[in-house]
């Protein structure tokens, strides 16, 4: 399993229908791509009280059940189009470590990603098991759609990120908020 993202930092003044618009037009193009548990389609607007931030933020999430459905998508039209219209943008790629999915995804209205430094001596059987267990933990709050930890080895960061029907409540200040445009499922 795999977990990869990308993220454009637009202007302030950038006019986010725009972004909501083209998922509207486009987001159901990969339902049913192949590899492909499910694509967030989020964006952040400044503007936006539910969503707290400074940037607008056009930020795609995938969980790829096999790393050939990312290379697919990698190489394929679709991210050839994105590339296009807002410039080739570093992805961002995560080992998988649990996904709990819970019931309808595509009831999934906002998100929140959080990325934290793995300490150079931390036990990392241990740490997974820890992120295993509150992956679990996550879907028992009412509206938790889905929650998943992976790892980057790279920078040594750990991920834990959550879809969500109503704002989440957070209680870290990294951790970026999304709205949900909609979601791709197989």
């Amino acid at each position: 399993m795999m977990a990869m993202q990308y993220s454009f930092v637009l202007p302030a003044d950038y006019d986010m229908e725009i972004i909501t618009r083209r998922i509207r037009d486009k987001g159901h193009l990969l339902d049913g791509f192949p590899h492909l548990r499910f694509k967030a389609y989020l964006f952040a607007d400044r503007k936006d009280g539910d969503i707290e931030g400074t940037d607008n933020l056009y930020a795609p999430f995938y969980l790829w059940d096999a790393p050939q459905g990312a290379d697919q998508f990698l190489t394929g039209p679709g991210f050839n189009a994105v590339s296009r219209d807002f410039g080739r943008p570093s992805v961002q790629t995560w080992i998988g470590w649990h996904a709990e999915l819970g019931r309808d995804l595509s009831q999934a209205r906002y998100a929140s990603r959080d990325i934290r430094p793995i300490a150079p001596d931390s036990d990392l059987q241990a740490l997974r098991s820890k992120s295993i267990v509150d992956a679990r933990n996550a879907l028992k709050h009412d509206d938790a759609l889905a929650s998943l930890t992976a790892f980057d080895p790279t920078g040594w960061n750990a991920l834990r990120f959550c879809l969500w029907q109503s704002p989440p409540e957070h209680s870290c200040e990294d951790t970026q908020l999304y709205r949900v445009g909609y979601v791709a499922l197989p």
